[in-house]
């Protein structure tokens, strides 16, 4: 990542440039992709084609995470909710490793003591249920990644 005010390369954690002490996505004058001088009026790098919303991508983003967009799959969410939902497939790929952890040991319990009476069924209900849910938001395209970006792609 680079500073927009000074073209410096920068971490994309970091909370001031250390070239020229503003902000990271302050300014107009660099790509904070590929450092590239750009014209405060650009709206896409005319050296690497990424979208200069006038902000660097979130910290802790990856780089190429332009506007609020996970570089995620939709798709590969949506199918991965609906065939191995239950224990947790699709939170693994886009980062979500606690719920995930959460889902996946829960279902065990649940299967794990479906025989005594049921009592698995209060495990495994809910985690259908929010499987599903997490099914439907990623078809509807308001599934987010662990960086809080959007899976829409």
């Amino acid at each position: 990542m680079f500073c927009r005010s000074c073209g410096k390369e920068i971490s994309a954690q970091a909370e001031f440039c250390t070239g020229c002490g503003v902000k990271p996505g302050t300014g107009k004058n660099f790509c904070y992709s590929c450092g590239a001088t750009t014209s405060e009026l650009a709206e896409i790098c005319v050296k690497c084609g990424v979208r200069l919303n006038n902000a660097a991508p979130m910290a802790g983003a990856p780089a190429y995470a332009v506007g609020g967009v996970s570089p995620k799959s939709k798709i590969t969410v949506a199918l991965l909710a609906f065939f191995l939902g239950t224990i947790g497939v699709h939170r693994f790929y886009v980062g979500k490793v606690g719920t995930a952890v959460v889902m996946l040991i829960l279902t065990i319990i649940g299967w794990a003591t479906i025989w005594i009476f049921g009592i698995g069924l209060i495990f495994i209900i809910p985690i259908e249920i929010w499987a599903f849910v997490d099914f439907i938001m990623a078809l509807m395209g308001k599934f987010k990644d662990k960086n809080g970006l959007s899976i829409t792609n």
